[in-house]
């Protein structure tokens, strides 16, 4: 169980894994960190660690777009946030290019190709416990380099070599740890220890402290094989083979073909609209951006501003909106490269506005009389996001993950990195919820060369055909809509990027039948509102960490770093 669960559960084991945000956004002069307001004329870097966002903002003031910092944020991710940042996982890219082209990257992991869907069960048909999480069987085939290798190939100025370096140095030379990464590292450190015998990686004889200097040399000479060799560097050659050597040594099934004949899958966007404002957003395996506009379509015609940030009125319809919406991902959504996702049936706005028909002020909707809902012709969070924007007004939104905090918690032996448990994310047995609590069905089973379903909703906002957000975070189920609030507390509630993050959050999804609120984020007459209306109230720690970049109507750029972490803005 993780430490991030405040509950005696697995359903939100989470916050944290930590889908961490890293918006880049610059501007003149000023730094601003976690908290301290900066508005920035060049660019902008919003991340979740301090390191990596130097490094994206120095990519940004050497010439580099967008995308050149993206991927040199998501290397130093690897190094700096082993939470969550990766190079054995996968994740989602969202672009907009300063003239309003847009574009989808899908480096999602795969299912190996001898998966399939009861490998998690036992004889008698039930699913047998962490075996999708803590064993060598947990990981699909990663991601994330090949996406960095595309992303670069079709939008990239720098040099590959020059993005990569940093990593390494970062890896080689050491970085001061966080005090937020020394409770983690010594968190996890009997874990590590456990799984991965004959290995020493992130683990010390005694207390990590803040201000330790972290050094890892074998992820360094990864990185070098990578900066050499490119796709190459990861999926062939002397990594493919310590990855698969470490897959034969636990009973693993990716194999050096798998890694082989993986491939990010450039995908349309998602688009939709909320009161005038274009949305811009990861179609499937991502269930995040249809969820997304499904939510932000039901609450529309309300009164909001009105009702106000988080008061009973407002919370009882989002809250309706969200049990809907939830209930329709666990039916519907899967790779749409081996399901027909039905997404034009799923954002009809007759059909949206169907849903919340029942929907009564009375008494709160019980989760066991909402079903997935039927439409005609129809046949049957560790996470880390970060978000970019250069001095050209290119903007990348991505959000990248291992699933759950430090993945599987098994490193590849000589190669010093840590193994997804994105497996998890399939469905197990229909009906049977993963480690957030979210149920699948038919759509989202296991099958080789599938990727599985995600929550991941890295996201871009237009206003008048000109940027407006860029916004995204981690935390599991609890990223949908973390990422609706955060757009409605701009909008909606007309607070500026800053507050929108740091604002307290709630969720609900539907199954479990309750809603998790952050300490402090309702009053007491709220709750009891609530209660009384029938609707299950508990408090939890803090949901998701929003990181994010607003565009203001003078043209600057305003970061918004979530202080749950140690999430940071810089610009320039």
């Amino acid at each position: 169980m993780s430490k991030f669960n405040n509950k005696p559960n697995r359903y939100f084991d989470a916050l944290l894994m930590v889908l961490f945000i890293v918006p880049v956004a610059c501007v003149q002069k000023r730094l601003s960190v976690n908290g301290n307001d900066g508005q920035y004329r060049n660019g902008m870097v919003v991340c979740a660690y301090p390191d990596a966002a130097k490094v994206g903002l120095d990519v940004l003031k050497k010439g580099g777009n967008a995308v050149d910092a993206a991927v040199a944020v998501q290397f130093a991710l690897a190094v700096t946030l082993p939470e969550a940042g990766n190079i054995g996982g996968g994740g989602f890219m969202v672009y907009r290019s300063t003239g309003g082209e847009t574009n989808t990257l899908d480096f999602r992991e795969k299912g190996p190709a001898t998966s399939n869907a009861n490998m998690y069960l036992d004889q008698a048909g039930n699913v047998i416990p962490d075996m999708s999480l803590y064993t060598h069987k947990a990981s699909g085939v990663p991601g994330s380099v090949d996406g960095m290798v595309q992303a670069h190939a079709k939008y990239g100025k720098l040099k590959w070599a020059d993005l990569v370096q940093p990593a390494i140095d970062l890896a080689r030379k050491g970085f001061k740890i966080t005090k937020h990464l020394a409770s983690d590292l010594n968190y996890a450190s009997a874990q590590f220890k456990q799984l991965n015998p004959g290995k020493n990686y992130l683990v010390k004889d005694t207390q990590w402290q803040e201000g330790d200097l972290l050094v890892q040399e074998d992820l360094a000479k990864t990185f070098e094989q990578i900066r050499d060799k490119g796709r190459d560097g990861f999926y062939d050659g002397i990594v493919a083979d310590q990855l698969v050597a470490e897959m034969n040594s636990g009973g693993g099934i990716i194999s050096k073909a798998d890694l082989q004949n993986y491939h990010s899958v450039w995908r349309k966007a998602i688009i939709g609209t909320y009161l005038g404002y274009k949305i811009i957003t990861m179609p499937p395996p991502s269930s995040g951006g249809i969820a997304l506009l499904q939510l932000l379509k039901s609450v529309e015609k309300y009164p909001l501003q009105r009702w106000g940030y988080n008061q009973d009125s407002t919370v009882r319809l989002m809250v309706e909106a969200e049990r809907r919406v939830y209930a329709d991902r666990s039916k519907y959504l899967g790779d749409p490269d081996f399901y027909k996702v039905p997404v034009d049936s799923l954002l009809n706005p007759v059909y949206i506005a169907s849903r919340m028909n029942n929907f009564s002020w009375d008494a709160a909707t019980p989760s066991t009389s909402i079903q997935p809902g039927t439409f005609v012709g129809y046949e049957s969070d560790q996470t880390t996001h970060y978000s970019i924007v250069d001095r050209e007004g290119n903007s990348v939104s991505i959000t990248t993950t291992l699933n759950d905090t430090f993945g599987s918690r098994i490193f590849v032996k000589g190669a010093g990195f840590l193994l997804n448990n994105e497996m998890d994310d399939f469905s197990s047995k229909p009906g049977v919820p993963n480690m957030y609590g979210l149920i699948g069905g038919k759509a989202n089973s296991i099958q080789p060369g599938k990727r599985m379903l995600s929550s991941m909703t890295p996201t871009i906002v237009e206003k008048d055909g000109k940027l407006f957000m860029v916004v995204g975070t981690p935390g599991g189920s609890t990223i949908i809509t973390s990422v609706f609030q955060t757009i409605l507390n701009v909008i909606a509630f007309n607070q500026n990027m800053q507050q929108a993050v740091a604002s307290k959050r709630f969720h609900h999804q539907w199954l479990p039948d309750e809603v998790t609120v952050e300490k402090g984020a309702l009053d007491s007459a709220t709750v009891i509102k609530l209660q009384n209306k029938g609707y299950k109230v508990t408090t939890r720690g803090g949901i998701g960490r929003v990181d994010a970049i607003l565009k203001t109507p003078q043209g600057y750029y305003e970061g918004g770093a979530d202080p749950r972490g140690d999430d940071t803005k810089l610009g320039w």
